[in-house]
């Protein structure tokens, strides 16, 4: 095996690991929401990062890339052989990264998506069987689209990567496999010369119900392809709008409480979070007002969305990428912050910026969970400036 960097080393040893400091963001008439930043390694490994419990410990550990690293010391672990990526001028094998127990055999394996147009895998969790690099089984051969989600397109409880086919110029969802089984099987969402969304460098996916039929549609920023009630069937019909830029993940909420659904996105590569309000005329017609959440930095190329404090409602959670298009991208060489945005639904929807840290800031992704099991849930990134645990603390 390759021999692990001394950065990841160094990091293990280090207990708590390199830098901890405290974060602390006041919401009015709320508690204090406080963080601790845990350093795990300040090497680029990955643009994504997921959590799960690999060894059965009882333990949530951090997968970004080639290595997992074991709760509650940090201690780096080989999934793949690793390589060295280029901060100023390059980018890794490792977009984004999701946790599953693809074949159902009890152990969380690794989904990774490479660069945009390469191929997604699954490395396969061992577990107790042998040591060495996680056998790689293929999800699909070509995923375009810079934010493709594992979700559960089909509502049978089990994750599928959305994504497109640039090749093909399709949007596809790909179906998890059958337990004990490792294929996963395509099915043709929108295709053909024209399709919207189809580009292998496409920006911005989600899902979400558009209509309120019950069903989670597909949306991209040209508009949403309304889900039939055979999420196999192809063709879906598909509803142009405006919901803005080039973007990261979207999603979708009833910001001002008006009975309707509206999307919420963020810049990729610019200046911006927006939400955008669904307004219909007296014909029915739709039509979409863009508004403003922050535009303080840029290069907002992960996103959250999930209840930070504790308030019953969802949250943001964003911030740089840092050197998203390796330094050209408009205020790129500003600070890599890392933000949540307290969302206060209503008439006049309220997002209240809590800066969390200015030296981390996003990757490709942005993963939210309890880690600790102290139900406070805490945040999780990876990016060219290393891979953070940012732990809430009680009080």
């Amino acid at each position: 095996m390759t021999a692990i960097p001394h950065s990841l080393k160094t990091a293990a040893l280090a207990g708590m690991l390199l830098i901890c400091q405290s974060c602390t963001s006041q919401t009015p008439g709320d508690r204090p929401v406080k963080f601790k930043k845990h350093t795990l390694t300040h090497t680029y490994i990955s643009g994504g990062v997921a959590v799960g419990d690999i060894n059965r410990d009882g333990k949530t550990d951090i997968i970004a890339g080639a290595y997992w690293f074991e709760a509650p010391g940090w201690k780096p672990h080989e999934i793949a052989k690793p390589d060295t990526f280029s901060v100023d001028n390059g980018y890794s094998n490792s977009f984004l990264n999701f946790c599953m127990d693809v074949n159902q055999d009890g152990w969380v394996d690794l989904i990774r998506v490479d660069f945009p147009g390469k191929a997604a895998v699954w490395h396969e969790n061992p577990g107790n069987r042998k040591t060495g690099y996680w056998k790689v089984h293929p999800v699909y051969p070509a995923v375009g689209n810079e934010s493709p989600a594992l979700v559960d397109v089909d509502g049978d409880g089990r994750q599928d990567l959305l994504c497109n086919d640039p090749g093909k110029k399709q949007m596809i969802w790909v179906r998890a496999p059958e337990k004990g089984d490792t294929l996963w099987q395509p099915f043709v969402i929108g295709e053909g010369e024209g399709t919207k969304g189809t580009h292998v460098f496409t920006h911005g996916l989600g899902l979400g119900d558009m209509n309120g039929d019950g069903r989670k549609d597909v949306i991209i920023k040209d508009g949403w392809w309304e889900a039939p009630e055979n999420r196999q069937q192809p063709h879906w019909t598909f509803h142009p709008a405006d919901l803005g830029g080039d973007c990261s993940q979207m999603y979708v909420t009833d910001a001002d409480e008006d009975g309707d659904p509206d999307v919420i996105s963020a810049s990729a590569h610019n200046y911006g979070v927006w939400w955008h309000e669904q307004k219909k005329d007296r014909q029915g017609n739709t039509s979409w007002e863009h508004h403003d959440i922050d535009t303080s930095f840029s290069q907002s190329h992960g996103m959250a969305f999930s209840d930070i404090n504790g308030d019953g409602y969802p949250d943001l959670v964003t911030g740089k990428r840092y050197y998203a298009h390796n330094g050209h991208d408009p205020g790129a060489h500003e600070p890599a912050v890392l933000y949540w945005f307290e969302f206060k639904p209503g008439k006049q929807p309220a997002w209240i910026p809590h800066k969390i840290d200015d030296n981390s800031g996003v990757g490709l992704q942005v993963d939210v969970q309890d880690l600790n099991k102290d139900k406070l849930p805490d945040i999780v990134i990876a990016n060219k400036k290393g891979v953070f645990y940012f732990e809430q603390l009680n009080r």
